[in-house]
């Protein structure tokens, strides 16, 4: 009897076993310990570094050009990783409580990348600006769609070369040409993530500092970025031959201790010149009694802007392929004086320093302009204030014994014209450049 209690117990306890396997293979079982899906966010995927590896989708198009050159590359993976003080000081800041969504739109809490994406999700929030910031930062969003670093200036050029009156008719221009401009003009004038949030197109995209929004944009990384070969590389003394501008060198300036907030965001007015905004810098904020400080200046002040006497040789280039061959003039650096190319927008300064610009009348050949309708309307040299001054120039430090206009006032010596290489002449120009700027030769 004992036997068979224990043959039948025996029978009970392999069956029983049978079970508990069959039962716990089953896929209607839940995990009694299941490994928690940290990626199910967007927060979880986008701090999630091997994860990204893992999901990212790889670049189609090449890398923005521009005039500072082909942007640096980086991963789409590590254009989109948040980690470190910028991580930390985004979580720790006002738009964090916003949630990604809220910028974004998509959905969230999820590990599909493609839902996270689906719907109306937004790329770059600040491309609609109006919508997701301006119910914070409304002033500013008015303001900045008017304002320089929107583009109405380059708008202007290209819509009055165009043979139309304005930027404000932009959008009549033909649709290749706008597409052109997007993918070439604007990959520096953008919105406000490229300075406060994600480096600028040109600058290789991306998050510039682990999703921190930095309310006051890194000169180099943000600043000189996009104004590198006309701009940054000049203040810093970048180019052989130059010194830093002395603003950097004695006062350690950086951009917007003259650029303030209100000139970078604009003032709500629609400045299609940018000589022509009220809140553009003046020397004499800073150096009064100009022109009672020497000779010099007592002589001159009213004949030519500062930049004359006191700039060094500057960045030019020009007749630029859009997206093609590029800059047809390559770059070289030069020094022109010629007549002010804008008399009725800077009215106290008869002659100026210009600069070539990039105009050329097939500059949208790529995009199906074969030429400007009015490419005459501008002169291809520009009104310009080099920021690379110093005190003492090679116009402003003469020999012992030798006239104050020795280095810079035309003079005849045998036969020979001494100085003529500092002002503009008919023969400097390219034949297509004749008639547009003979006006300020």
């Amino acid at each position: 009897m004992y036997s068979k209690v224990i043959k039948i117990s025996g029978i009970m306890l392999i069956l029983t076993f049978s079970a508990w396997i069959i039962i716990g293979c089953s896929e209607d079982e839940a995990d009694p310990d299941p490994v928690p899906d940290t990626t199910a966010s967007c927060e979880g995927c986008h701090t999630n570094y091997a994860h990204l590896q893992e999901v990212y989708t790889p670049d189609t198009a090449a890398p923005p050009g521009g005039c500072g050159g082909t942007a640096p590359h980086y991963e789409p993976y590590d254009r989109v990783y948040m980690d470190g003080d910028g991580y930390d000081s985004y979580k720790n800041s006002g738009h964090y409580g916003i949630g990604c969504v809220g910028c974004h739109n998509g959905v969230d809490n999820t590990s599909e990348k493609e839902t996270a994406h689906s719907g109306d999700f937004i790329r770059h929030p600040s491309d609609y600006a109006d919508e997701k910031c301006g119910s914070c930062h409304q002033a500013i969003v008015n303001n900045h769609a008017t304002s320089l670093h929107h583009g109405t200036g380059q708008k202007r050029t290209v819509t009055r070369r165009s043979g139309l009156n304005g930027p404000q008719y932009f959008d009549q221009l033909p649709e290749h040409q706008i597409e052109g401009y997007n993918a070439n003009c604007a990959t520096c004038h953008g919105t406000c993530g490229n300075c406060h949030i994600v480096r600028p197109p040109i600058g290789g995209g991306g998050l510039s500092n682990g999703h921190a929004f930095n309310k006051t944009p890194d000169m180099l990384n943000v600043c000189v970025t996009c104004h590198v070969s006309r701009g940054g590389h000049a203040y810093l003394g970048v180019a052989a031959g130059t010194q830093p501008d002395v603003h950097l060198t004695s006062l350690n300036f950086k951009c917007i201790d003259c650029h303030d907030g209100d000139e970078l965001h604009g003032d709500g007015t629609n400045v299609q010149q940018r000589y022509a905004y009220e809140k553009l810098p003046e020397c004499e904020d800073c150096h009064s009694d100009l022109k009672s400080k020497n000779f010099y200046h007592a002589s001159h002040m009213g004949d030519f802007n500062c930049h004359v006497c006191h700039s060094q040789v500057y960045n030019n280039c020009g007749s630029c392929h859009i997206h093609g061959d590029g800059a047809r003039v390559p770059s070289y650096m030069g020094f022109k004086i010629a007549g002010n190319p804008i008399p009725d927008v800077v009215t106290e300064f008869d002659f100026t320093l210009v600069r070539r610009t990039l105009a050329a009348p097939d500059n949208w050949e790529l995009y199906g302009v074969p030429e400007y309708s009015n490419f005459d309307v501008f002169p291809t040299y520009n009104y310009t204030s080099p920021h690379n001054l110093l005190r003492w120039t090679d116009r402003t430090q003469v020999g012992n014994g030798k006239s104050c206009s020795n280095n810079c006032h035309i003079r005849n010596e045998g036969g020979e014209l001494i100085n003529k290489e500092l002002f503009l002449f008919q023969d400097d120009l390219l034949e297509w450049e004749l008639s547009a700027t003979s006006g300020i030769l």
